[in-house]
C-alpha cells in the first residue's frame, strides 16, 4: 500500500503564492506520472496537472503561467508552486497518480484565497 501526503496549504491573500508537496511512501515516481488535483467546495474533484517521468507536464487552462509542477525522484516528492493565486484557487488539494488510482487518494491539503 502506497500513501502520499500532501502539505503545504494555508491561508493566503489574492496575488500570493504558496508552494505544496507530496511525498510518497515508498518510490512510485520512478516510473508513474503524477498529478495534482483540486476539489473545490461542493465541486468534483479535477485535475490541475501533471508531470510525467521524462518530465514533461500539463496544466489547465486556468492555472496556466501560475502554477508550477515539479518532481524530485529521490525525494519520492512532488511539488506544485502557486503564483498569483485568485480566491477561484481555493480547494482541497490532493497528489495522486495521472489517471489516478482510487487507493492511492490522501486527506489532501487546504489551499485558502481570501483577503
Amino acid at each position: 500500500q502506497i500513501q502520499l501526503v500532501e502539505s503545504g496549504g494555508g491561508l493566503v491573500q489574492p496575488g500570493g503564492s504558496l508552494g505544496l508537496s507530496c511525498t510518497a511512501s515508498r518510490s512510485i515516481f520512478d516510473t508513474y506520472t503524477m498529478g495534482w488535483y483540486r476539489q473545490a467546495p461542493g465541486k468534483q474533484r479535477k485535475l490541475v496537472a501533471f508531470i510525467t517521468s521524462s518530465t514533461t507536464t500539463y496544466y489547465v487552462e486556468s492555472v496556466k503561467g501560475r502554477f508550477t509542477i515539479s518532481r524530485d525522484n529521490a525525494k519520492n516528492t512532488v511539488y506544485l508552486q502557486m503564483n498569483s493565486l485568485k480566491p477561484e484557487d481555493t480547494a482541497v488539494y490532493y497528489c495522486n497518480t495521472f489517471p489516478p488510482q482510487q487507493n492511492y487518494w490522501g486527506q489532501g491539503t487546504q489551499v485558502t484565497v481570501s483577503s
